[in-house]
């Protein structure tokens, strides 16, 4: 039995589709279907159970003897949430827990860490698992700063004990693909972009406050959200791989190159216009993400990354551009 917290969200629900189109292993989803949206990104697959997430650690205690694997990619995901004491609780005690519960029985963990751990990126984007290298990363909100919380406690205690029989944590960059729909404004900028294009037939993108970047130059490391199941999958099938990966695709690309992607899946003229970035954020925005692969290319990973435009052209032509656009 495989248990994947937040398994109707974006990344988890994806997952949940591939694992059930792979073999006949049950999977038990731990989320809340509070909106239509979450509801209809399972609507698609057979789960063996669906337990809400205060439930969690009863339902182990009392059901869980066969679970072998827990992919934990729940967590409260907002980028903006400034509770301290919330995020705390859901994204380093609920994840501490799991940890134990699995160190105990000698299961599996696989878990969603995040890019947002590497703040501004003035340490680099390397997915060291120093502890002395980890411990120097300054996240720029209080979500980064949680996945960074649990990201050093992971090695600490995979070097010193108890631990998984396997433990490996993920970093994933600028996620996009289907199932997103619920997270609203958090949305990836393909959706954002797609709609600008429906309705008005041009986009807006921010302006560049800094003189080593254009207009739209701007880069981010985006990733097709079926590379990171693949590499979920694969860690699932390499039981012997431990340790925090970055997930991305290795290079950046500007959002003037995502834009332009968008218009030909589309089959539209492309008609970027630029705005001013907000002063609110302009501070603390990012200029350049991009994930360093070495570490997960040594491990043995070794299967190739969907291109931007071809992950973009199969958002819109498969999903955003159709009737049904759920996987």
């Amino acid at each position: 039995m495989i248990l994947v917290t937040g398994g109707a969200g974006f990344i988890g629900s994806n997952l949940v589709a591939a694992l059930a189109e792979r073999d006949n292993t049950p999977v038990v989803v731990c989320d809340r279907l509070e909106v239509e949206e979450k509801a209809r990104n399972l609507e698609k697959h057979v789960v063996a159970e669906i337990v809400a997430p205060e439930d969690l650690f009863d339902w182990l205690e009392e059901s869980g003897e066969d679970v072998e694997t827990v992919f934990h990619m729940g967590a409260s995901s907002a980028t903006t949430e400034t509770d301290f004491d919330h995020l705390l609780e859901n994204n380093f005690g609920v994840s501490m827990g799991l940890w134990r519960w699995c160190a105990e029985g000698e299961r599996r963990l696989i878990y969603a860490s995040s890019a947002a751990t590497y703040g501004n990126g003035a340490e680099g984007f390397e997915d060291d698992n120093d502890p002395a290298v980890l411990v120097n990363l300054r996240p720029l909100n209080p979500y980064g700063w949680s996945k960074q919380l649990f990201d050093l406690q992971a090695v600490l205690l995979g070097d010193a004990g108890p631990r998984p029989a396997q433990w490996a944590g993920l970093k994933f960059f600028n996620v996009f693909g289907p199932n997103e729909y619920h997270k609203g404004g958090q949305c990836s900028v393909v959706v954002q972009l797609f709609n600008q294009i429906s309705s008005e037939g041009k986009v807006r993108l921010f302006r560049s406050h800094d003189p080593e970047f254009e207009d739209g130059g701007q880069k981010r490391d985006f990733i097709w959200v079926g590379d990171c199941v693949d590499v979920m999958l694969w860690l699932h099938d390499n039981r012997q791989v431990n340790g925090i990966f970055n997930c991305g695709t290795g290079q950046a690309r500007s959002f003037t190159d995502l834009a332009t992607a968008c218009f030909a899946a589309m089959d539209r003229p492309v008609d970027i216009h630029y705005i001013d970035t907000p002063p609110e954020i302009r501070q603390h925005y990012q200029y350049f993400t991009e994930a360093a692969m070495d570490r997960l290319a040594a491990a043995g990973y070794g299967r190739p990354f969907t291109s931007l435009e071809d992950g973009v052209a199969r958002y819109i032509g498969d999903y955003l551009a159709t009737n049904d656009p759920y996987r």
